[in-house]
C-alpha cells in the first residue's frame, strides 16, 4: 500500500470509548508486557540485543557498526581486503579477531568529578583531571594511579549540554558536550558564542568564574533547540518531538521485537527517522510526507503504520473504514501481509457485505489456510461493485434500486470479457496495467460473488438493506475450473530443461545471489517432490543409512510428515553443497555457526526477506516467478515445474514400477490420483492389455518370438479368434506358466519341475517384471563375483535365460503392449484369476499368423540393435 493510501485511513482520528490514541499507546506503554526499555525518552539499546543490534558483527568485538554494514570501520577494511584475496565471508568471520573499544571521548562521567565527562576511556578521567594525571604520571611512573587518585579533588560541574535533545554532560563552560560543541565550530558558531583563551588557567584554575560571551544568544538558543542529537551507539533520543510521535515510535519498536519475522531496523535508521520528524515538526507518523523519505525510512514508517493501525482501529472501525485486518482475528496467511484493502468496491453497502463475509469465513472452524478464497472474494465483489457504478442509475449506492436485470447485465458483461479477452473493470496487474477477463476469473468472480450474496440472504442482511431477492438469485453457479492434467515433458523440453548449459544460466541470471534456485529444481527433477516440498526442506534433510542416501521430507498435501526416500548419490552431494552454504550465510549474518539445536531449524533454502533466524523458506512464487523467466528465455513453450513430477512418474511406469510402487514413492493417496500422473486407466488395462508368450529358456531356441512383433502381423479380430482360456490348459509356475498337459491335469512332474530348462515352459507379459528382476540379481552377482572368471560363468549360464526376456520385450513392444506389461506386477495370488493374464493366446498359432514375416522382422531386429542413432536417442 502507498503512503498516500496510509494516510488516508488516519483523515479521521479514531476514538476508543472517547479516549484518543495518545491515550491509548500512554496505556499500552505502561502495561507490563512492554519491554521497560521503550518506555525511556532516550532509549539504549543493550549490546546483544536479538532485533536492534548494533554492535559489529564478528563474535565478542565490542566495536560499533559503521554506515549500515554489520561491521566495525576496522573489521570491514579487513573484509575488503580478505574479499579480493577471495576469502569468503563465513570464514573472514570465522577466524576474525575481536576488537576492544576505542579509547577516545565517551558517554561516561569522570570518576572523580561525575558532573563532568570523562574523555579517556581507560582512566574514565575528565578533561582537567586528565592533564593532571598526564603530568604525575610523567614524573612519578604509571604504577602510582591509585595513590594519585586519593589526594584529587572532585571539579565543580558544567551541567547538561544545553541542545535541547542532548543527554549528555557539557564539557566546558560554553554549555555544550565534546561533540556538540565541534559541531558547533563546524557549523560556523550561529550566534557567535565562545569562550576567552586558556579559559581553564586563566580562570577556572584561579577559582574565577569563566566569561562566556555571545554576539546574538537569541541565534545561539535556536541552533541549541534545532540541532539534531548526537550519534551514540545502540541509542534511539526521541527528545523534542511531539509526544504522540514519541508513543508512536515506542510502542512500534516494540511491536517489532514481538515479530516472528521481523526486518532490520538499524538503529542509525530510526534515528535518522526521528531526527527528520523533528526537522519537520510532525505529530504523528501519520502527518508524514513518504514521497521524498529514503527508501528505508520509507518501509519504515509503513511498518510502524501497520502496527498502529492494529491499536488505533478496532474490528468495527477497520469496517468502517474499508479494510479489513486478519491479525484481528488471530490469523496470518503464508507470505501475505495482514491488511485487506477493500476501498476498491465503491459502494459503501457492498464493501460492508464483503466485510461481514471474510470476517465470518476467518471466524468459522473451516478458516481457509491460505488467502486465495478472501482473494476470491475481492475480486468478485470488486468486478461486481466496479459494474454496479457505471451501469446502475446513481451508481448503486442505494441497494433498494438494484433488481434482477442488473445482475443479469453483470452475468452477461462478465462472459463476453471473458470470450473475447477484454480487459477487467476494477482489477489490475502489478505493474498497473487492467487485467483481462478469462474463463478462469469469470469462473471465481460468479462463484465469490454468488457466495457473499448467498450468506448475506441467509442471514437476513439482504432484506435488512432493502436489496431485491431476485438480485441475488440471477448470479448463476459457474462451477469449478475444468482441470486438466499435467502432461509429462516432451523429450526434447526435458532435455533442455536438464541441459548443464541452461542450468548454468538459471543459477548464474536468475539467482545471482546463489540462494538455491538450480540446487532445487534439480531436487525436484530427480526426486519428482512437490515444488513446496523441496523448498520447505529442513537443514537436515538428507543422511547416508545404511550406506543409501536418504531424503527427508514433509509431505503436507496427503498428511505424511518426516517421509523417506532414496535419492542418487550426485543429487545427495548437491544438496550436501547447498547446506554447507546455508551455513557459511548464517554464519555471515551472525558472525558465529548455529548451534545444534539452531541447525536442526534452519531451512536448506532460507529466505533473505525478514528471516533473521533463517528458519523461513523461500516462497513458491520466488521459485515460480524466475523459473517462468528461465523458461521464457528458452522459448519451451509454457512448461511448469509440477510437470517434472508428471515426467518421474510415467519414467517410472517404464521402468517396470507398478501403479502401487508410483504412489507410494510420490506420496500419492490413492492409486486413482497415481493413475492420473502417469496417464492410465484401469479400463485401459483391461481392454488392451494381453498376454504374449515367447518360447522359455529351456527351449531349443530361448527367447524366439512366436509371433511377429510388428502390429500389422495380427489385426485385433485375428487376435480375439486366437485367444483362449489360460486358466483351463496351463498352471501358474515360478515366473511364467507350465502347458505340459498331465502336469496342467494334476499329474507329477517327470521333470522334477525343473520348468526354467524345460520346453513346456512359457512366458508371459504378466512375468516380464519378474524376469526384469532376476536378470538384475545375476547381473549383481557376476559384478560382484571374485574373478573374472567366476562372473563369465555366471553371465554365460544365464544367458539363455537373458535372451528369453529379451525375446519377450521385443514381442510386447512389437504390439504396442510394453509400457501396459511395464506397469503391472500380477505375481500375486490372489491376481492369478484376473482377466489380465488369463486371456491368452496359443504359441503355435501365433506361430503360424507371423510366420510370413518373420524373417523381415528378424532383419529389423538386427538393424534396430546396431543402429547408432537409435542408442543416441
Amino acid at each position: 500500500m502507498s503512503a498516500k493510501s496510509l494516510s488516508q485511513l488516519y483523515v479521521d482520528r479514531p476514538d476508543r470509548e472517547g479516549r484518543d490514541r495518545l491515550e491509548i499507546l500512554t496505556a499500552l506503554i505502561a502495561a507490563p508486557p512492554l519491554d521497560a526499555l521503550f518506555r525511556e525518552s532516550v532509549i539504549r539499546i543493550p549490546r546483544g540485543h536479538p532485533v536492534y543490534r548494533w554492535e559489529c558483527v564478528v563474535e565478542d568485538c565490542a566495536r560499533t557498526r559503521s554506515g549500515g554494514t554489520d561491521m566495525c570501520t576496522a573489521h570491514l577494511d579487513q573484509w575488503r581486503s580478505a574479499r579480493e584475496a577471495g576469502t569468503g565471508r563465513a570464514a573472514f568471520l570465522t577466524e576474525a579477531e575481536p576488537l576492544d573499544r576505542h579509547i577516545w571521548a565517551d558517554q561516561a562521567p569522570c570518576r572523580l568529578c561525575p558532573g563532568r565527562p570523562a574523555v579517556h576511556t581507560q582512566w574514565l578521567l575528565c578533561q582537567r583531571h586528565s592533564s593532571r594525571w598526564y603530568y604525575h604520571r610523567k614524573a612519578n611512573g604509571p604504577d602510582t594511579f591509585e595513590e594519585w587518585l586519593v589526594g584529587e579533588d572532585s571539579f565543580v560541574a558544567f551541567g547538561g549540554c544545553q541542545v535541547a535533545v542532548c543527554s549528555s554532560l557539557a564539557a566546558s563552560p560554553l554549555g555544550l558536550c565534546a561533540e556538540h560543541e565541534a559541531r558547533y565550530a563546524r557549523e560556523g558558531r550561529p550566534g557567535g558564542a565562545s569562550l576567552p583563551d586558556s579559559w581553564s588557567h586563566r580562570y577556572e584554575q584561579q577559582g574565577m568564574k569563566v566569561p562566556v560571551t555571545c554576539s546574538d544568544e537569541p541565534a545561539f538558543r535556536a541552533w541549541c533547540a534545532s540541532t539534531f542529537p548526537v550519534p551514540r551507539p545502540g541509542q534511539i533520543n526521541l527528545r523534542g518531538i511531539r509526544p504522540l510521535l514519541r508513543a508512536e515510535i515506542q510502542w512500534s519498536m516494540f511491536a517489532h521485537t514481538q515479530q516472528q519475522r521481523h526486518g532490520r531496523w538499524d538503529v542509525g535508521w530510526v534515528q535518522k527517522l526521528v531526527n527528520l520528524a523533528r526537522e519537520r515538526d510532525a505529530g504523528s507518523l501519520t502527518d508524514l510526507d513518504l514521497e521524498d523519505f529514503p527508501r528505508f525510512h520509507t518501509n519504515i514508517v509503513k511498518r510502524m503504520l501497520h502496527y498502529l493501525r492494529l491499536v488505533y482501529f478496532t474490528p468495527e472501525l477497520s469496517r468502517e473504514a474499508g479494510f479489513i485486518e486478519t491479525e484481528h482475528f488471530g490469523i496470518r496467511f503464508p507470505h501475505r501481509a495482514s491488511h485487506v484493502d477493500l476501498t476498491a468496491v465503491p459502494q459503501q453497502w457492498l464493501r460492508n457485505l464483503l466485510w461481514d463475509y471474510l470476517a465470518d469465513l476467518m471466524r468459522s472452524a473451516h478458516c481457509p489456510r491460505t488467502a486465495l478464497p478472501v482473494d476470491a472474494a475481492r475480486r468478485g465483489i470488486t468486478e461486481l461493485g466496479a459494474f454496479l457504478e457505471v451501469d446502475a442509475s446513481g451508481g448503486a449506492h442505494d441497494p433498494a434500486v438494484l433488481a434482477a436485470e442488473h445482475m443479469q447485465r453483470f452475468v452477461a458483461d462478465q462472459r463476453q470479457r471473458a470470450r473475447d479477452g477484454l480487459p477487467s473493470l476494477a482489477m489490475k496487474t502489478p505493474d498497473g496495467k487492467p487485467s483481462t477477463v478469462s474463463d478462469t476469473t469469470r469462473s471465481i468472480v460468479f462463484n465469490s460473488v454468488r457466495k457473499v450474496m448467498r450468506e448475506a440472504m441467509d442471514t437476513g442482511k439482504a432484506e435488512h438493506l432493502g436489496l431485491d431477492r431476485e438480485f441475488i438469485t440471477a448470479i448463476p453457479f459457474a462451477g469449478g475450473a475444468p482441470l486438466r492434467a499435467r502432461r509429462p515433458f516432451p523429450d526434447e523440453v526435458a532435455r533442455a530443461l536438464a541441459d548443464e548449459a541452461n542450468l548454468t544460466r538459471l543459477a548464474d541470471a536468475f539467482d545471482p545471489e546463489d540462494s538455491g534456485l538450480r540446487d532445487a529444481w534439480e531436487a525436484i527433477v530427480l526426486t519428482g517432490r512437490r515444488v513446496n516440498e523441496v523448498l520447505k526442506l529442513r537443514w537436515d534433510c538428507i543422511g547416508h543409512y545404511g550406506g543409501l542416501p536418504m531424503f527427508w521430507h514433509d509431505q503436507t498435501k496427503v498428511g505424511n510428515y518426516d517421509t523417506a526416500i532414496r535419492i542418487p548419490e550426485r543429487l545427495y552431494d548437491v544438496l550436501a553443497g547447498r547446506q554447507q552454504k546455508t551455513l557459511d550465510r548464517f554464519t555471515s549474518r551472525h558472525g558465529r555457526r548455529p548451534t545444534s539445536t539452531e541447525r536442526a531449524h534452519l531451512a536448506l533454502f532460507p529466505s533473505k526477506v525478514r528471516n533473521p533466524d533463517g528458519t523461513t523458506s523461500l516462497s513458491y512464487q520466488w521459485f515460480h516467478h524466475r523459473f517462468r523467466k528461465w523458461v521464457a528465455d528458452l522459448d519451451l513453450g509454457r512448461p511448469v515445474p509440477h510437470q517434472a513430477r508428471h515426467t518421474l512418474a510415467t519414467s517410472l511406469l517404464r521402468a517396470g514400477a507398478s501403479l502401487t510402487h508410483i504412489r507410494r514413492y510420490l506420496g500419492q493417496i490413492s492409486d486413482r490420483m497415481a493413475e492420473h500422473y502417469v496417464h492410465l486407466t484401469q479400463s485401459d488395462l483391461e481392454d488392451v492389455l494381453q498376454h504374449v508368450w515367447v518360447a522359455g529358456p529351456g527351449t531349443a531356441s530361448p527367447g524366439e518370438l512366436l509371433t511377429s512383433k510388428s502390429a500389422t502381423a495380427l489385426t485385433r479380430e485375428q487376435a480375439q479368434s486366437l485367444a483362449i482360456d489360460l486358466t483351463r490348459r496351463s498352471t501358474p509356475a515360478e515366473g511364467g506358466f507350465c502347458t505340459f498337459q498331465p502336469v496342467v491335469d494334476g499329474g507329477a512332474c517327470p521333470w522334477n519341475l525343473d520348468c526354467h530348462n524345460c520346453d513346456k515352459f512359457v512366458l508371459s507379459g504378466a512375468d516380464l517384471l519378474y524376469w526384469r528382476r532376476k536378470r538384475e540379481h545375476w547381473r549383481l552377482l557376476a559384478e560382484g563375483a571374485p574373478d573374472d572368471a567366476t562372473a563369465d560363468y555366471l553371465h554365460r549360464h544365464f544367458e539363455p535365460t537373458a535372451r528369453a526376456i529379451d525375446g519377450l520385450e521385443k514381442a510386447l513392444g512389437g504390439l504396442g503392449l510394453l509400457d501396459d506389461a511395464l506397469a503391472l506386477d500380477l505375481r500375486k495370488p490372489q491376481d492369478y484369476f484376473h482377466r489380465v493374464w488369463s486371456t491368452a493366446f496359443r504359441a503355435t498359432d501365433l506361430a503360424d499368423a507371423g510366420s510370413d514375416e518373420q524373417d523381415e522382422y528378424s532383419d529389423t531386429c538386427t538393424a534396430d540393435d546396431n543402429d547408432p542413432e537409435q542408442d543416441v536417442a
